[in-house]
């Protein structure tokens, strides 16, 4: 019998090791892991520099609070602020808390302007966290299912189309746009070439603020360090997590311009969020990214594999199309796949299933010799499926 809470279904393994690109279970069995945890292992597991960090700085100092100056915080923040042209940042403890927090400031921008009801627009198949606000703007009802009512005052649109969002532009309620540059839960989505540009267009003709949650896409997933580099735009509010941390728990919400000073002493706070502790490692992840050329890697490894992935699949039935952006991979399938997903497991691979599409998130770290071993293994799967 297990005391845990049943709001989850692991499989039946169970990890006592990891290094690099793998895990070791308890049983000696080593397992390529192109998940990485759900994105957030993006420089591998165990991975010596960051390993070092957390053992210098645990042997130092682990938590204060934020009622006190925190220096590691205080460098975190500017670092990513002169990475991403953003002005200020708040930490948190995961990807929800830093939407919860741009969520939160989106309304106080709205409250500024004498608006009673601020109003946020967000996407279909979207995904933005599991607390209350973020669960009420992600946009799929399946994981809504059971927890009405809701928080209000969000509107779910279609992705990548921009006359969705146009047809708001008259509704005096909207106060910012609030989106994933690229879907991840719903399978690796990718929008058209110019979208997000039209977006923070429209956001800008109509002093809406534009929220961009790259919980998934930052931190180099994509080959740039943050997926909108891509488009050349800066968003008023960015969120991060995952891969932030390497494995540490941290999010963070950046603020630029009019939603920098939105938030002021008192309205809104983490009793863990950006400690001494955390916010050193993210300094180690952000300078083992620059110096070991992490998103040149991303891109080559990304084009790699998504190539041997079409070569290797070109002449499956199954397969409807093949997306990808830098190490964000899915390969969407006519039928239902989700018995792959112990198929894997029992060829020593973790993968992840999104309805009818495989979504692989392998280590930004990953070579030709182990993007080989995902190409086959992979293409074997959906070949015997």
């Amino acid at each position: 019998m297990s005391y845990l809470m049943s709001n989850y279904a692991p499989l039946e393994v169970t990890f006592v090791k990891g290094r690099g690109c793998y895990l070791i279970d308890d049983k000696g069995r080593q397992y390529l892991d192109a998940l990485c945890g759900v994105g957030v292992v993006g420089l591998g597991h165990c991975h010596q520099n960051i390993t070092k960090a957390i053992q210098t700085q645990a042997a130092n100092l682990l938590h204060t609070s934020n009622w006190y100056h925190i220096q590691h915080q205080e460098d975190l923040a500017e670092k990513l602020c002169q990475l991403s042209n953003m002005d200020t940042a708040f930490f948190a403890n995961s990807g929800a808390e830093a939407n919860e927090a741009a969520i939160k400031i989106a309304r106080l921008h709205g409250h500024s302007q004498n608006i009673s009801n601020p109003t946020i627009l967000t996407f279909n198949q979207s995904f933005h966290g599991r607390t209350m606000a973020t669960l009420s703007a992600t946009g799929n009802p399946k994981v809504q299912a059971g927890f009405t009512p809701l928080v209000s005052e969000f509107i779910h649109i279609d992705f990548n189309d921009i006359n969705a969002i146009k047809a708001h532009e008259n509704n005096n309620r909207i106060v910012a746009v609030m989106l994933e540059p690229i879907q991840g839960e719903s399978g690796i989505v990718i929008p058209d070439e110019f979208y997000l540009n039209q977006v923070q267009e429209i956001c800008n003709n109509n002093n809406w603020l534009l929220i961009l949650d790259e919980v998934q896409t930052g931190i180099g997933r994509t080959g740039k360090l943050f997926a909108h580099f891509y488009n050349n735009i800066t968003p008023d509010l960015l969120t991060l997590a995952k891969g932030l941390g390497n494995g540490v728990p941290i999010g963070a919400c950046l603020a630029k311009g009019k939603a920098s000073k939105l938030l002021t002493p008192g309205t809104h706070g983490s009793t863990f969020g950006g400690n001494p502790l955390v916010c050193k490692t993210a300094l180690t992840v952000l300078d083992v990214i620059e110096k070991d050329n992490i998103l040149d890697n991303v891109l080559m490894m990304g084009e790699y594999i998504t190539s041997g992935f079409k070569n290797k699949l070109k002449d499956s039935d199954k397969v409807l199309e093949i997306r990808s952006k830098g190490l964000m991979i899915a390969i969407e399938l006519n039928q239902d796949c989700s018995t792959l997903l112990q198929k894997a497991l029992d060829n020593q691979l973790l993968i992840n299933i999104t309805g009818q599409s495989i979504r692989l998130l392998p280590p930004l770290i990953i070579d030709k010799f182990d993007a080989d071993i995902l190409i086959n293994k992979v293409s074997d799967l959906v070949n015997a499926l």
